[in-house]
């Protein structure tokens, strides 16, 4: 071992302990990891083996506290590629097992760096099997993550951990998003022009759209739909972001304006919520949600199974058996889950709209679902015909 790599076990050795309380009382001890302190959030779960650096750059994960269900995580350190936004989102992290020592050509600094450098309060060293049990029979809930020499009692900490906010009924769409619209130049020759309305959008999906000839202008979550329309858009998108869906009414309403006018529509995780109220379908919150990259999801209009990335807490209720009729048109459940059949998809029968409820920028994968960003380009082209 080198002198340095002695110095990083010794740093290890002599972490602060740190506790991880649920609401319900439930609490594990361990280490501290990344930032000494105290956060709060959503307790939840990720089952990603890969990855990592993507889910906590997601906005879609702001105050939400990530559970790895994979043992060992930073392996592969953190580079500066990877990033799907501007800074990471997640409120904490826990792992059970973090690496001694990342090993990859691409690494600038470890995962515990990088959490201690942007604040982000976590804790190693617990049984995250048996968290993630907890939170599958008893559901996502608040959390708390206290580290440090002098920790409260667990009185007081449960007793902060049940003042936090709640998931349910929290608006946070305009917390990350972008605060001025922005231009993703197409890559080689311009066919397209979208207008990307950012929830909490990743940085690989107006890319994805790029690779396929797309101008992509990326507006904030209080965009209007003068706004939308102010870009001449061929069509329109609404990213992923965190948050309740029962509380984006602005959204709704643009997404309404644009269904009036017919213009392809293309929507993604927070997207198809907003699709599904749009339509006059209600969205509920899931117990423990879906958050990883092999989630199985069959699209109904071919058959077919993919593996894909998922990060929702909240879905559409719509009914699955049947065509359903909407102010816009019909419309009928295109993607399931094949976990829970949860709705993951909406397709509209008499205009080019639609959406999922996954990830199909596919950062950090899988793949299986990069043709939809093709199926909004044949909307697009069909208008445009």
């Amino acid at each position: 071992m080198t002198t340095s790599n002695q110095g990083a076990a010794s740093q290890r050795h002599k972490a602060a302990p740190a506790v991880l309380v649920l609401e319900d009382g439930r609490t594990f001890r361990g280490r501290a990891y990344g930032a000494v302190g105290v956060t709060f959030g959503e307790a939840v779960f990720s089952t990603g083996m890969t990855g990592y650096q993507e889910t906590l750059t997601d906005p879609s994960y702001h105050r939400q506290v990530v559970v790895m269900t994979a043992p060992h995580v930073g392996n592969t350190g953190v580079n500066d590629e990877d990033p799907e936004s501007r800074r990471i989102w997640v409120s904490g992290y826990v792992v059970r097992d973090p690496a001694r020592v990342p090993s990859n050509w691409r690494a600038k600094r470890s995962l515990d760096e990088e959490l201690r450098h942007q604040g982000v309060v976590g804790i190693s060293g617990i049984d995250t099997r048996a968290l993630t049990r907890h939170l599958r029979e008893r559901g996502a809930m608040r959390v708390g993550i206290f580290s440090g020499n002098a920790l409260p009692d667990e009185g007081t900490m449960l007793a902060e951990v049940r003042q936090a906010p709640e998931m349910a009924g929290a608006d946070l769409a305009a917390e990350v998003a972008t605060e001025e619209t922005y231009v993703v130049p197409a890559i080689g020759e311009k066919k397209y022009t979208v207008a990307a309305v950012d929830l909490g959008i990743k940085g690989m999906t107006p890319h994805r759209m790029a690779e396929r000839g797309i101008e992509v202008h990326v507006l904030p979550a209080t965009a209007t739909a003068e706004d939308v329309y102010a870009v001449n858009p061929d069509g329109v998108f609404f990213s992923n972001g965190p948050g309740d869906p029962s509380t984006a009414d602005h959204p709704v309403s643009v997404m309404r304006a644009v269904l009036e006018r017919g213009t392809p529509l293309f929507g993604i995780c927070f997207g198809n919520q907003i699709l599904g109220r749009a339509l006059g379908f209600g969205t509920y919150k899931l117990k423990y949600g879906h958050r990883g990259i092999n989630q199985p999801v069959q699209d109904r209009t071919t058959g077919k199974v993919e593996v894909t990335a998922h990060n929702h807490g909240f879905a559409v209720d719509a009914p699955l058996d049947k065509v359903s009729d909407t102010p816009y048109g019909r419309v009928e459940v295109s993607h399931v889950c094949l976990n829970d059949n949860v709705v993951e998809g909406l397709q509209l029968l008499d205009q080019p709209a639609f959406s999922v409820q996954y990830h199909p920028e596919a950062a950090a994968g899988p793949h299986d679902a990069a043709y939809l960003f093709d199926r909004f380009v044949s909307l697009m082209e069909g208008q445009r015909a």
